[in-house]
């Protein structure tokens, strides 16, 4: 479940999806879609994906994969109205928010959650530089609930990109490149392999 992290080289049958379930060799169910928010409230494109929350399908899931959180800030605060859309998201101790309120749904299927951050920029020329800061702030508030509960892991990507590496990268200087979505997929099968 989730954005454009999670759904982008898709097409191409090598995005972090499929890089877990090739490294796992078990079935892998994307319903991630691209400009996905977390805070979505209009509801026909809501329930075709566009609400991640709503992404989600009954299941015997053992593990469910999400994230999300950036469209949310890139395209819902207008670079004004940041706080605001943070505390929305997600409350400074990690308890209250749209994103809490998800995960908490999730926890209660039984399923073990992991949350995957953002990409960084490596700081040439990248359209979500200046988001920077949020981005950090998003994280350390994920960070806070993922303590709260031994079922929620949280995977950071803040040291994936080695300052002025374009490599992880696609052209668009925001997405995933097919070498970030491998690196990502291995990180989160190792988070599984190691906790089961």
């Amino acid at each position: 479940m989730g954005d454009s992290l999670l759904a982008w080289n898709n097409i191409s049958r090598q995005s972090i999806s499929d890089s877990v379930a090739k490294t796992l060799g078990e079935p892998v169910v994307d319903r991630s879609v691209s400009a996905a928010r977390i805070i979505y409230h209009l509801p026909v494109s809501g329930s075709a994906g566009l609400n991640i929350h709503k992404q989600y399908r009954p299941g015997d899931w053992d593990w469910i994969i999400v994230n999300g959180g950036g469209n949310d800030l890139w395209f819902g605060c207008g670079c004004i109205a940041c706080d605001r859309k943070l505390d929305k998201l997600i409350s400074k101790d990690g308890r209250k928010g749209a994103i809490p309120g998800m995960l908490s749904d999730l926890r209660q299927t039984g399923a073990r959650v992991i949350y995957v951050g953002y990409l960084r920029s490596p700081g040439v020329g990248s359209p979500i530089e200046h988001c920077r800061s949020e981005g950090d702030i998003l994280e350390q508030r994920i960070t806070k609930l993922a303590d709260l509960d031994s079922g929620i892991y949280f995977l950071s990507l803040r040291d994936l990109v080695p300052h002025g590496d374009r490599s992880y990268h696609a052209l668009d200087m925001i997405h995933p490149s097919i070498k970030a979505s491998t690196a990502i997929g291995n990180k989160i099968a190792d988070i599984i392999q190691l906790s089961e």
